[in-house]
């Protein structure tokens, strides 16, 4: 599965990186986009909002203070499903992803991960 961890970033001490750690370590096809440029696992975090294709997943590691263009390009990415982890709440958001057709989920990646319900 192609999964986007939206808010990637190279401390190991962020839930993101771990999620990163866990969807390759589960065979999962990832693309990072950050903040900052890096790299985790060998794979180079993308900066902005990079053309991509073929996205099922997209995991948000950003707050609701730094989802205000998201929309726009969630619709352009298209993904199957949006995951809200925890302190990524937004309910208006979630809305108008699920109106474009999306699956929202508000749930935790690594727990998702660990219990076989990702």
């Amino acid at each position: 599965m192609r999964v986007l961890v939206y808010g990637a970033s190279t401390n190991p001490a962020r839930y993101a990186f771990m999620a990163t750690e866990l969807l390759l370590s589960k065979g999962h096809e990832v693309i990072l986009v950050g903040h900052k440029p890096g790299e985790i696992g060998g794979i180079d975090i993308q900066v902005g909002q990079p053309d991509l294709v073929d996205i099922h997943t997209v995991t948000l590691y950003v707050g609701p203070k730094n989802q205000l263009d998201l929309l726009a390009y969630l619709i352009r990415l298209q993904p199957k499903r949006v995951i809200f982890n925890p302190g990524t709440e937004n309910p208006d958001l979630m809305k108008q992803l699920a109106a474009e057709g999306m699956q929202v989920e508000e749930a935790c990646t690594l727990v998702m991960l660990h219990t076989g319900q990702f």
